[in-house]
């Protein structure tokens, strides 16, 4: 549950997987929330635009999420 109000973004980002990485992507899920107390949504971010081959573009990197992981 998010203390953010929901609101749609303006733009979006899908990734596929096949189906063969099934298993994988369900334990990807259901230990998001240990997996990000290790590392920044932003790096993983980053990092499957480069695995895709999608340019990276400033203006969608989410800088509002390192406010909310590091508040003053």
């Amino acid at each position: 549950m998010s203390k953010f109000k929901f609101d749609w973004q303006k733009g979006y980002g899908v990734f596929t997987y096949s189906r063969s990485h099934i298993d994988r992507v369900v334990k990807y899920i259901s230990n998001q929330e240990q997996h990000h107390q290790k590392r920044s949504f932003k790096s993983e971010y980053i990092e499957m635009l480069g695995k895709f081959g999608i340019e990276l573009k400033n203006e969608y990197v989410f800088e509002f999420f390192d406010e909310i992981n590091n508040p003053e």
